[in-house]
């Protein structure tokens, strides 16, 4: 086991106390003081020199002294702590020093503010931070030391989720096969979760169940619907009903046959058949009167309609060869503007001569001197040369563009002429073609006044009046026979109600065989959902009593680790589920539901000794209002008790070896 054992603590400008030793030399110690004398500022020292925070766990907290007011009593001083350890024997230092940072600017008489700094000793050996930090935590992690430094710490800091994991690494946590085996009931439970976990399975039943119960609710609502439904046969009879449908199906098909028989009287389909005979006759008169002028009138109306269209190709391409001829004249007109415009710029090119620019070329561009005569009739002679040789580029330039103008615009005036000729040969066999057609419209009128009107033949007159006449003789014999169809037709369709009548009453009893097997069907399933909710309580019951064997097993395991100290992990509800709780218990008392301090103190050491051997390590452990306890319990740790005493208005400290006034 690591032991830690505090020698010495020093405390300078902390939280008022100007200077206090608390010289422990390893050992107990008592710290006798009135309130607000310092005893807790004592412990707040002890845990901000190892890990920047007071014994609340605060890193903000005040460490200047402060007056009345709250203000600063006094600015740059040095506010620390420097504690002296035996760490397996082993002697180490540690010092932590909080200073106002005060700067003078140039030209100012005064030191400026600039805000505060922390520097951190080890063995009287300034480190950094990070090195300070990394040194404290290879000794002791943060978290542990609290919960072994001070009794009140696990139970009133520590949360309900990290006292409870504590707890389960002091005792370690039970596996679902342990507490399967230790209750013969759950030997089942294994194969009912599968790969879910028992909480997962527990909310499946509890959805499950809320499931069933709504619909093993509304299932005898919806059997008393079905039934309510179902129709009424209590005075009819199944067989007797076929019965009379077939018989009554029989009388329709024989009225059905009258019917027929009636429409279908003899004489009418005499005459009928007659009436056919003479329609076909006079057909085949008007065919052969029509025939021979109708061809011919056909093929003369092919031919007039291919003339028009003969001459209707020549006039669409005399059309296109005059908007040609439009199109020619006027690229024509623009080639002859442009060759006009060339002209007139090749006059004036022509009246172009050089002039020397005055006082060209008469100086050096270099020195700014006045050249040679010779010199300066070179640069003239070369420069008139260059002007002559642009100019007659300009011309050829400007002569060959007008030839090309002149020669495009010959070319359209030629293909002008030769349309027009093209046009005027068209004209002459326009109007040829013409005289044609008018010729043609006239033989086709002749042809259509030809054909003869079937009318004015005396065989097609003929016919015509036997056809009235054997009409005639149908109309009455169908109207004889009218009154009988309608007496036949009546009775067929007051049969043929009285047939649905029966057929809706016959419907009946499938209706009611229907709603007795949606009956049967609705009762089977209440019965299944029942079996499944029965089935589905069981697996609650055995997930439950999990859940009650492991609190037993747990509790009896984690409380065997304490003397004093019992803890309730779970809480019974009203419901009958259970609640995961950490709640301290001494005697059957809460730790915050009424524990007396010197129960909490004790309890809290009899904590902090099974955690200590748990995880090996013994620090000193500050035992705030101590006065309430009579009797510390026994612990292998080195204890300091801050001890409330309204007699001492300074901190009194008493060790085994000498007592001390401050």
């Amino acid at each position: 086991m690591k032991r830690i054992v505090l020698e010495r603590l020093t405390l300078r400008n902390f939280k008022g106390i100007k200077e206090l030793v608390l010289a422990a030399n390893g050992g107990d110690a008592d710290v006798y003081g009135d309130n607000a004398t310092g005893k807790t500022t004592m412990f707040d020292g002890f845990v901000w020199l190892l890990f920047g925070k007071d014994s609340q766990n605060k890193a903000d907290f005040e460490i200047k002294g402060l007056d009345g007011a709250g203000k600063v009593l006094q600015h740059k001083l040095e506010h620390e702590v420097e504690g002296v350890f035996l760490i397996d024997g082993r002697r180490r230092t540690f010092r932590r020093v909080f200073t106002e940072k005060w700067t003078k600017k140039r030209g100012s008489a005064t030191d400026a503010f600039e805000g505060h700094e922390t520097n951190y000793f080890l063995d009287g050996v300034p480190v950094k931070k990070g090195e300070y930090t990394s040194e404290v935590d290879s000794i002791i992690k943060e978290d542990l030391f609290k919960l072994l430094t001070s009794p009140s710490y696990f139970n009133e800091q520590l949360k309900k989720e990290e006292r409870r994991k504590t707890l389960l690494e002091v005792c370690g946590d039970l596996t679902d096969a342990e507490v399967i085996h230790g209750n013969k009931e759950l030997a089942s439970l294994p194969g009912i979760l599968g790969d879910r976990d028992l909480e997962s399975h527990k909310k499946v039943i509890s959805s499950r169940c809320t499931v069933i119960n709504k619909e093993i609710k509304e299932l005898p609502v919806r059997i008393s619907e079905v039934q309510r439904q179902m129709p009424d046969v209590a005075e009819l009879d199944e067989e007797l009903l076929k019965e009379d449908i077939a018989m009554l199906r029989r009388r329709v098909e024989f009225s059905e046959a009258e019917l027929s028989r009636i429409l279908s009287g003899g004489e009418v389909a005499v005459q009928e058949k007659r009436l056919r005979e003479i329609e076909g006759e006079l057909i085949d008169i008007k065919s052969r009167m029509q025939s021979n002028v109708l061809d011919k009138l056909a093929l003369k109306r092919d031919e007039v309609n291919r003339m028009h269209n003969e001459l209707d190709k020549y006039r669409r391409t005399v059309e296109d060869k005059e908007q040609r001829i439009k199109q020619n004249e006027r690229l024509v007109a623009d080639r002859r503007q442009e060759a006009d415009r060339l002209r007139t710029e090749f006059a004036e090119l022509k009246s172009l001569t050089f002039e020397q620019p005055e006082g060209h070329d008469a100086n050096c561009p270099a020195c700014g001197q006045s050249l040679p005569e010779d010199q300066i009739k070179v640069a003239h002679d070369k420069a008139e040369a260059e002007f002559n040789r642009r100019l007659a580029e300009r011309k050829e330039r400007i002569n060959n563009s007008g030839k090309a103008a002149v020669t495009e615009a010959q070319k359209f005036e030629q293909e002008i002429v030769r349309l027009r000729e093209e046009i005027e040969g068209l004209n002459s066999t326009l109007k040829t073609q013409q005289a044609e057609v008018t010729s043609a419209d006239d033989q086709l009128t002749v042809l259509r006044a030809g054909v003869k009107d079937p009318a004015s033949d005396p065989e097609y007159a003929s016919k015509q009046a036997e056809a009235t006449q054997v009409k005639q003789q149908i109309e009455v014999l169908r109207t004889s026979g009218e009154d009988a169809a309608a007496t036949a037709r009546s009775e067929i369709r007051r049969q043929r109600v009285e047939i649905e009548e029966m057929e809706r009453d016959l419907a009946k009893f499938d209706g009611v065989r229907r709603a007795q097997m949606r009956v049967m069907e609705l009762e089977k399933q209440e019965r299944e959902l029942a079996a499944d909710y029965e089935r589905l309580q069981y697996e609650l019951f055995l997930c439950e009593e999990f859940t009650k064997t492991k609190v037993s097993m747990l509790d009896a395991k984690i409380n065997s680790k304490f003397k004093l100290a019992r803890f309730r992990l779970f809480e019974d509800q009203i419901n009958g589920g259970i609640k995961e709780v950490c709640d301290t218990l001494y005697k059957g008392v809460p730790y915050d539901g009424g524990l007396n301090n010197a129960a909490r103190i004790n309890v809290g050491l009899d904590i902090i000794n099974t955690l200590g051997e748990q995880y090996g390590f013994s620090a000193p452990i500050f035992v705030d209002n101590a006065e309430a306890v009579t009797r510390l319990i026994d612990t292998d740790a080195q204890v300091i008790r801050l001890v409330v005493s309204e007699k001492d208005k300074k901190l009194r400290i008493e060790t085994a070896a000498i007592q001390e006034a401050i």
